[in-house]
């Protein structure tokens, strides 16, 4: 925690990074007065670790990136203040994410295993609902990020997964993704506004071959996560 928020002053002016503190901090506290102050404080850990994948991957890739930023029930993101220059660096910086995020609810739970503790066992499973959320083949979720190496078009599976997540569980945020999902969608009708959309999409096989299989283990992986810890918490 320490080295990340170093790098993120190192980044960033001084200004961004207390902006950033300051939206956790809110964030925290918003979350206390529904779930409890140590669970808050989890959680929005958990956010923290999965925006920090996108971070860490971005500046990796040379990128300039902002420091996360959090709302309260809506989530947490990071400024790309540069766009990728090609898909397969879309989908490494998409893909960081997901994985720091599952390793810190990985964390949680065999913590959760060591102590016995019925709140790391919660943290545990909603850092794997969250992941695994994060992981529908819909642009601009995750998920659509990295499958867009595959192909764009994968994002029409993940539009009737968010309309079924939608009706067993309605949501103003899913209607939200829905929405900011409609132009991605559209584009897969259309060249890239840069009118090279083969040069952004040149990628190997073999690479388009291993994030794809990548993708469809992590999120087999986390699907077997959540519903195991999701039996182990109702018991």
């Amino acid at each position: 925690m320490i080295k990340a928020l170093l790098l993120l002053l190192k980044a960033g002016k001084l200004g961004k990074v207390l902006l950033s503190g300051g939206s956790m901090i809110l964030s925290v506290f918003a979350y206390a007065l529904v779930f409890g102050f140590w669970y808050a404080v989890g959680f929005v850990a958990l956010l923290f670790a999965h925006e920090m994948g996108h971070f860490l991957a971005a500046r990796q890739r040379g990128l300039n990136v902002g420091a996360p930023t959090f709302i309260p029930f809506v989530g947490a993101w990071i400024q790309l203040k540069e766009l990728p220059h090609d898909v397969e660096t879309e989908a490494y910086v998409g893909m960081a994410g997901p994985i720091l995020g599952s390793a810190a609810a990985l964390a949680c739970y065999f913590a959760a295993r060591e102590t016995g503790s019925t709140l790391l066992l919660a943290l545990a499973y909603a850092g794997c609902m969250l992941n695994l959320f994060n992981l529908i083949p819909l642009s601009p979720l995750d998920g659509g990020r990295i499958t867009a190496i595959v192909s764009p078009k994968v994002w029409w599976l993940g539009a009737p997964l968010l309309i079924a997540l939608f009706l067993y569980r309605p949501s103003p945020m899913l209607v939200l993704i829905g929405v900011l999902a409609i132009p991605h969608l559209l584009q897969t009708f259309h060249k890239r506004a840069d009118g090279t959309p083969e040069q952004y999409y040149d990628v190997p096989m073999a690479t388009r071959v291993n994030y794809g299989i990548f993708y469809v283990l992590l999120a087999a992986f986390l699907g077997v996560m959540t519903y195991e810890l999701h039996d182990a918490i109702r018991v």
